[in-house]
């Protein structure tokens, strides 16, 4: 009986176009491919992958969504970076940014192509259609800040308007609930690197703050998330974050914070290495 259900449950997904928690589970495999290139390729991205899993399924819980769904989609939404790695903050060394070299209509669209080479290379790995969806939508039409404000202080007089436009994502916005709470909790993980001593209300300004502009910029027009579920998927992500950055005692004998207090990145830097 084991075999035959085996055998029928691909027959199935394949057929009716649904994706079972058991291939889920497959795909929350850290050992197949797409995913240990990520690691290998880039490393600082694969593990902002594992920490957004965490705080997106816990988001989904908070709301009755599916949680297995959220974290693995979370797993492979950056998969597409692995393409040009060494543009991306998280997989830089420090002091070396190869956008420095580059007009910022240029690295707009780099930081912007890792949704459409992600879309590629699930469709290459055959990943089922929710990951896809995953993937294409995790950053909606959001402005890529941090490009769009560098273009316009190297505006002069006289030089072409500098459009919002060129600087967003290609969309499409999230549609429904697991690719909303994505876009939460990626742009909440890469945020959280940027706050020096991350008290809990340090915390909860973050994710709130992000949560209302999301909001106030229509990237949940088109799915069904309520305002009570945003409320409990922030209150989710504060909780989670704050665990994650809980204080711990000192080591006897070591001075762990001698020397220069960590350098504070801007928080629209953080949101261009999501």
């Amino acid at each position: 009986m084991a075999a035959l259900v085996a055998f029928l449950v691909p027959l199935f997904e394949t057929l009716f176009h649904v994706t079972t928690d058991i291939r889920l589970l497959e795909l929350s495999n850290l050992n197949l491919p797409a995913l240990r290139t990520l690691a290998f390729e880039a490393p600082g991205t694969y593990q902002h992958s594992l920490m957004v899993g965490h705080l997106a399924e816990a988001g989904a819980e908070a709301v009755g969504a599916n949680p297995l769904l959220a974290r693995v989609c979370a797993y492979y939404h950056d998969i597409g970076k692995t393409k040009m790695p060494e543009y991306f903050i998280e997989n830089q060394p420090r002091g070396f940014n190869r956008h420095d070299r580059l007009e910022p209509s240029m690295s707009a669209l780099i930081i912007a192509s890792h949704v459409k080479e992600g879309v590629e290379l699930a469709r290459k790995s055959r990943l089922p259609e929710p990951i896809v969806t995953g993937i294409r939508e995790h950053h909606g039409t959001k402005l890529i800040r941090y490009f769009y404000q560098k273009a316009l202080s190297k505006m002069e007089a006289g030089s072409p308007p500098i459009l919002e436009s060129d600087y967003r994502y290609p969309g499409p916005k999230p549609s429904n609930r697991i690719t909303g709470i994505l876009m939460l909790a990626d742009a909440v993980e890469a945020a959280s690197r940027t706050l020096v001593e991350p008290t809990p209300a340090k915390i909860s300004a973050m994710v709130r703050a992000i949560g209302n502009d999301c909001l106030r910029d229509g990237q949940f027009d088109s799915c069904d998330l309520t305002m009570g579920d945003l409320t409990a998927i922030q209150e989710s992500l504060i909780r989670t974050v704050t665990t994650m950055f809980h204080h711990r005692i000192d080591y006897p004998g070591f001075d762990f914070n001698a020397g220069t207090k960590r350098e504070k990145r801007p928080l629209a830097e953080a949101a261009r290495a999501s």
